[in-house]
């Protein structure tokens, strides 16, 4: 006799979709994340050949080859565009020379040279003290990261960044964990209280006092040469500009909205 095959149980059905679901999710941030740069990547890696072997010629109709020279020309002109104009914008948007050059913590000046170093900031109309619970409580199932919740949940993240402080958040620590979805995070490697967060393997950020009232917030990342710096250009460096440039004018809003309110409910005496 034949053996016959086994189907599967209710229970076991029920077991491997946890699996598969998480395995769905995964799959969705990743392309919503850091799909874009990749395909803008193969695109401008194409277009030279295109251009040589004119394929918009090929296209029937005119309007259609006239948008198909265009759209090759835009991708051959990407590359000189972007590392010449928008990459160095994006590597320290906000931050002086002395800030790129300072050491910050989390940085390692007896290490090997980062292949990228990424430093930005933003001018805070708040004093230090007042910023720092806003960076104090980032992470998913926390205070969020300020950026653009929509895009962020568009990718599975569920996020929903705080508009108070929150002071069970606060008690940050090496070992907390901070989640970045519900399926990937990172951990606190070290934290100066008051003044820095180091996020393992992500970077850091630093509130600096700048006057009586005000405070620069600065975000500090690097990565080693090699491939790892590869990989950055290639997938996260884009996303990553643009959200936490977003996160740091959201900590920003918050703060200064926070002071003018507690500033008009106990006015300074004259």
């Amino acid at each position: 006799m034949h053996d016959q095959p086994q189907l599967d149980t209710p229970t076991q059905r029920s077991d491997r979709r946890p699996g598969l679901r998480r395995t769905l999710r995964i799959a969705r941030a990743a392309a919503i994340s850091v799909g874009g740069p990749p395909v803008l990547a193969a695109a401008s890696a194409v277009a030279p050949v295109a251009a040589l072997r004119r394929w918009p010629s090929r296209v029937g109709p005119p309007a259609g080859r006239r948008a198909a020279w265009g759209l090759t020309g835009a991708f051959l002109a990407l590359p000189l565009v972007y590392s010449g104009l928008v990459r160095p914008w994006l590597l320290s948007w906000g931050s002086t020379a002395s800030e790129r050059a300072a050491w910050y913590p989390g940085d390692d000046p007896a290490g090997p040279t980062p292949g990228i170093r990424v430093t930005r900031a933003v001018t805070i109309e708040a004093p230090a003290h007042e910023v720092w619970p806003w960076v104090a409580q980032i992470g998913q199932e926390r205070g969020g990261f300020y950026t653009y919740d929509w895009l962020e949940n568009l990718a599975g993240c569920r996020i929903h960044s705080a508009d108070r402080v929150h002071p069970e958040w606060q008690d940050v620590r090496p070992g907390t964990p901070v989640g970045m979805t519900p399926d990937f995070g990172t951990e606190v490697e070290a934290v100066v209280p008051g003044r820095a967060l180091v996020l393992k393997n992500w970077g850091s950020y630093v509130v600096e006092p700048a006057g009586e009232d005000r405070s620069r917030l600065i975000a500090r990342g690097t990565f080693p040469r090699g491939l790892p710096s590869l990989f950055y250009i290639l997938t996260l460096e884009l996303p990553h500009a643009v959200m936490e440039r977003r996160m740091l004018l959201g900590i920003k809003q918050r703060a200064e909205a926070a002071g003018a309110t507690a500033a008009s409910r106990y006015p300074r005496a004259a």
